[in-house]
């Protein structure tokens, strides 16, 4: 068998042992997936996730001390290329609504289907934000109550394109591709974006696009 063109790097976060176990035991079967390491906290977690620099992290969100939402944040604030993925158990939009807003790129249920699980780190590796619809349709709640329909008019038919694109779950490498444009010109498109339509991430902006019949 032809060895896989690429490993996805995978970081463990979450503080159960028996949970950090039961993952690496599947996901070490998996010829694309290589889990590197784990952490048992947010803290700690943060720091691995900078030093081992994973493609995934896959992150609980209820740990002692610095939780899954605050390492969310961290993250983001220092650049970490790495996409994280929440698997967990809590399902209120408490929860799921400020881990989505803090920049995770996915969200699925601790009792999802192993090769499901293997599934949505491909996904999430892929470029893609990946949501389970319990998930998304709180996160669109979330959005609708903040009077959001009204925005996209001041987007360009440029921006609208490049939406498209995000909620068909293309990187911003694909979408320049696609567009014949830069980088450099296709991150400020996405800029632009989340501010007309008052969002913070492209999670959000994927969602918003579904909702208003654009892209995906």
């Amino acid at each position: 068998m032809a060895e896989p063109a690429h490993t996805i790097r995978v970081l463990l976060v979450d503080d159960h042992q028996v949970v950090r176990r039961g993952l690496r035991t599947f996901l070490e079967v998996q010829d694309d997936i290589d889990v590197v390491g784990e952490a048992s906290n947010g803290e700690e977690g943060i720091a691995r996730a900078e030093e081992l620099r994973p493609d995934i992290v896959l992150m609980d969100v209820k740990m002692p001390g610095v939780d899954g939402i605050q390492a969310l944040r961290t993250l983001r604030d220092l650049d970490n290329p790495a996409r994280v993925l929440v698997v967990t158990s809590f399902t209120e939009k408490r929860t799921v609504v400020p881990a989505l807003r803090a920049g995770a790129a996915g969200y699925v249920y601790k009792d999802v289907d192993p090769e499901a699980l293997a599934g949505a780190i491909r996904s999430v590796h892929a470029g893609h934000v990946l949501l389970q619809p319990e998930v998304a349709l709180a996160l669109l709640s979330q959005e609708e109550n903040g009077g959001g329909q009204g925005r996209g008019g001041s987007l360009t038919e440029r921006e609208r394109e490049v939406l498209a694109l995000i909620a068909d779950g293309r990187s911003n490498r694909e979408i320049a591709r696609a567009l014949v444009l830069s980088e450099k010109t296709v991150k400020t498109h996405v800029s632009n974006i989340l501010m007309k339509l008052d969002l913070a991430d492209r999670t959000q902006a994927a969602l918003w696009a579904v909702r208003h019949g654009i892209g995906a």
